[in-house]
């Protein structure tokens, strides 16, 4: 009851700024043709669906080579059907809560062909269910977050990421309900899941983690953290029903999610990262409640953490 009461006290604070009326009010209608990736290079993650899709489909069609990855072979097939415009789509299957295998897509030939000017760290789930991945890391952990950090950790030291690279972490405005907590971070058994509260955590270190990663990388590299606002895709269908039954009028298409992702790789480098998270091609506050605000983990702990995790499976993998 305590927690029906708490979503429906956050749907209507943000129900302005997140659902299609803010996309309307900030961007309104984007011309077809406003963006020029010719001559990039974009890899870009959850990309079979989504908001993975529009923006593998939208940067293609603006002539970027993407290069395209998800779990499923089948479902980047028929991505790669869709791909229309002067740029072109590769597609690469990884599962990517599975470092060893998140690794070994950095290293992949066609990755490292030629640097990367545009990461797209899009892939992300709500799970209801405690779950595990093969490495024994929390399903949920390991697809949001530590993949995350691997790809371009292992991107970066491949020298994979061009030197005025965009990396876009696609976070959500459920961060804005949960405060910096590495104590919380590992869950560690069946009884303590709580698959909303972890997704809301996962959300808000990805904001932490542009903070850690700007603060590492010279001049010319940036991360950007930025949400969609309430975006009509399968993983709302799947995780979020209710929700989405309710507000399913209100909500924004894929393409109008993506269009922040779009535009920050667009302005850069004029548009600087130095906190906060980005909406509607607006900077906003990264704390809309106090109590967010208090932690005592930082930015570099949480990095830490990230480190010595993913550290720690490669040495059990041997690699």
């Amino acid at each position: 009851m305590l927690r029906n009461v708490a979503s429906a006290l956050f749907y209507a604070r943000f129900f302005q700024a997140f659902s299609v009326k803010g996309f309307d009010r900030r961007v309104g209608a984007p011309a077809e043709d406003e963006f020029d990736f010719n001559n990039q290079r974009w890899l870009v993650t959850g990309a079979s669906g989504g908001l993975g899709q529009a923006v593998a489909l939208k940067a293609v069609a603006s002539g970027a080579e993407v290069l395209a990855v998800a779990r499923s072979q089948p479902k980047l097939d028929a991505l790669a059907g869709q791909a229309r415009g002067p740029g072109r789509l590769e597609t690469l299957a990884c599962d990517l809560s599975v470092m060893a295998d998140t690794q070994a897509l950095a290293a992949h030939p066609i990755v490292q062909k030629a640097p990367i000017d545009a990461l797209i760290n899009n892939v992300g789930v709500l799970l209801n269910d405690y779950e595990l991945s093969d490495e024994g890391v929390e399903s949920s952990l390991a697809t949001n977050l530590l993949g995350h950090f691997v790809l371009t950790e292992a991107l970066l030291a491949r020298k994979a990421l061009a030197a005025g690279a965009a990396v876009v972490e696609v976070s959500s405005g459920g961060m804005y309900g949960a405060a910096l907590n590495l104590d919380k971070l590992t869950a560690t058994s069946k009884a303590r899941w709580d698959g909303m509260a972890a997704y809301a955590l996962h959300k808000r270190c990805q904001v932490e983690l542009v903070r850690a990663w700007n603060a590492r990388w010279s001049q010319g590299r940036t991360a950007y953290a930025m949400h969609p606002g309430w975006v009509d895709t399968e993983g709302v269908k799947t995780s979020l029903p209710a929700f989405r039954a309710t507000l399913r009028r209100f909500l924004r298409t894929p393409d109008q999610g993506a269009d922040t992702i779009l535009w920050l790789v667009d302005q850069r480098p004029a548009v600087e990262s130095t906190g906060g998270i980005w909406l509607d091609r607006h900077l906003d506050e990264e704390h809309a409640f106090g109590l967010t605000r208090r932690s005592r983990w930082t930015a570099d702990d949480l990095y830490a953490r990230l480190a010595q995790t993913a550290d720690g499976l490669a040495t059990t993998s041997g690699a």
